[in-house]
């Protein structure tokens, strides 16, 4: 950072700031634009729905894969029993 020079007479013209760059970025505004953004190519924005697709497709399918494993079982009646209550 720097620090403001003071004027001859000794006094400083304004108080120091802790962050003056920031108090500085405030008070600036350019006059320039920034460049217009570039458009993507055809093969970028072929690449970029067949990332999506293949992000949407997974989704999908690890549903349908996944949500027959949370139904709760069909069979009722059967229960899981340890072996060592078979021999009482």
């Amino acid at each position: 950072m720097f620090r403001p020079q003071l004027p001859p007479g000794g006094t400083p013209t304004r108080e120091a700031v802790p962050f003056s760059s920031l108090a500085e970025a405030d008070r600036f505004r350019s006059n320039v634009t920034p460049p217009p953004r570039r458009r993507p190519s055809g093969s970028q924005l072929a690449g970029h729905t067949l990332i999506g697709l293949t992000i949407v497709c997974g989704l999908v399918g690890s549903l349908l894969f996944g949500l027959p494993a949370l139904e709760p079982s069909q069979s009722p009646g059967h229960s899981q029993q340890s072996q060592a209550s078979d021999g009482r």
